[in-house]
């Protein structure tokens, strides 16, 4: 008696071959595409629009503006990079839409961002940026930044994406992205001086 060889299982299609079933007709294949970037998009989507709301909006917003901008995707990058392009877009330009930015005040910070940034006022060179009380208050103090500026250091800083790369994200030339780095981290500092300041009043 033969022994029955177990069927050979199918790769799943590629972002290339769903592409090609969608621009074909096949619109309910774009669902497959979203069950395979949801995640991607929804981290980085968050990232930038705390408020739930924003969020979701703009979540939805990305894949529909990926749906009708298909055939724009030219294959020079995967399609996931092409996507996020969309993304950061959506997100900047919702951050742009806020009237305007929270302004983050010394009385609303921990006992521990105060003790970092004490610490920072005592001694710059010799302080961690890796404690949870600095990534916050970084964090926090990127809120008050212009969306773009916001946008390009958090790419660059936090990331650790190059400027090729933000370029290419952002669409611009890479001397673009190292005069926005510059002028961002002037605004950061700003912020994080006004703090200090306070400090050394109180």
């Amino acid at each position: 008696m033969k022994s029955q060889m177990p069927e050979a299982s199918h790769p799943p299609p590629s972002d290339e071959e769903l592409i090609k079933e969608v621009l074909a007709g096949e619109i309910n294949r774009f669902a497959s595409l979203i069950e395979r970037h949801q995640v991607r998009v929804t981290g980085l989507v968050r990232r930038y629009l705390r408020c739930e709301a924003d969020a979701e909006e703009a979540i939805q917003l990305v894949f529909i503006k990926a749906f009708r901008g298909l055939k724009q995707w030219r294959r020079e990058a995967p399609f996931e990079h092409w996507l996020c392009r969309i993304a950061l877009r959506v997100s900047l330009d919702k951050l742009r839409s806020r009237k305007r930015r929270p302004e983050l005040l010394f009385s609303e910070l921990s006992a521990e961002e105060v003790e970092w940034l004490s610490s920072v006022l005592a001694s710059p060179d010799g302080v961690s940026t890796e404690s949870a009380a600095a990534r916050e208050l970084v964090w926090r103090a990127l809120g008050e930044l212009s969306p773009g500026n916001r946008l390009v250091l958090d790419l660059f800083e936090i990331q650790g994406r190059s400027a090729k790369e933000i370029s290419q994200l952002m669409q611009c030339s890479q001397l673009a992205v190292k005069m926005r780095l510059f002028r961002a981290r002037r605004e950061l500092k700003k912020v994080l001086k006004k703090l200090m300041k306070a400090i050394e009043l109180s």
